[in-house]
């Protein structure tokens, strides 16, 4: 579904990311783990095209997406939900959904804004509420939801545990599992390791700009490896 091959990206002359190389196949989920500042975010927005890559390749479901554009690559149908809130805070919960509200090409069974609701019962509560009104945890549901009605083929998702309460976090990681069931690709980085090896098939750990280890997720888990770069 997605493969990167020796990713380099630079932030003017920092050299961000150093030759990452992952995949995530169909219907699997695999978590990038590492510290803050590690490369997380540069790989996930390389990816996107919002911070291109100036060396390697990158393909997604069979195409060369090195150096599109990011709205073709949206089109192509990759999803990506950033860390911190960020919404339309002036916009109500129905106004962010159809902005990003894309019928799923050939499908009569896509993401509407009724399936959401259907999936996220609290949104549907706060309907026509502004956005910036909404707890950390209700921002988190907007913003899963928004890129669901894009009728996505994957899911990028960046940082969503990050000052969650932990009842909050355990809402999420039922909502991702719900999302895993519907077959849906996620590529997940994360600080909160143990959050994303329960979830996660596989994963890679990262630490400046490299991938230093990757594995299963229940080999991952309680391994030297984690004790070494992330201290868990």
């Amino acid at each position: 579904m997605l493969k990167l091959e020796s990713i380099h990206t630079y932030y003017g002359h920092s050299h961000i990311l150093q030759g990452v190389s992952l995949e995530v196949q169909e219907g699997e989920t695999v978590t990038l783990l590492g510290r803050n500042g590690a490369g997380k975010t540069t790989t996930l927005r390389s990816i996107m095209g919002l911070t291109p890559a100036s060396e390697g390749q990158i393909r997604f479901a069979g195409a060369d997406i090195t150096r599109d554009k990011t709205f073709r690559i949206a089109r192509a149908g990759l999803a990506f939900v950033p860390s911190g809130r960020r919404i339309f805070s002036e916009l109500t919960v129905r106004e962010n959904l159809l902005l990003y509200l894309r019928q799923a090409a050939g499908s009569t069974d896509g993401w509407g804004i009724d399936r959401v609701y259907k999936i996220f019962p609290k949104l549907a509560e706060l309907d026509t509420r502004k956005a910036g009104f909404l707890s950390g945890g209700e921002q988190q549901m907007l913003k899963l939801g928004r890129a669901l009605v894009a009728n996505p083929k994957m899911l990028l998702l960046d940082e969503l545990t990050e000052g969650l309460a932990p009842a909050i976090v355990d809402d999420l990681g039922d909502w991702l599992r719900l999302l895993k069931r519907e077959g849906f690709s996620m590529l997940v980085c994360e600080q909160n390791a143990l959050f994303a090896l329960e979830l996660a098939d596989r994963g890679y750990i990262i630490e400046k700009g490299q991938i230093r280890h990757e594995g299963l997720a229940t080999d991952l888990r309680g391994s030297p490896e984690i004790m070494k770069y992330l201290g868990i």
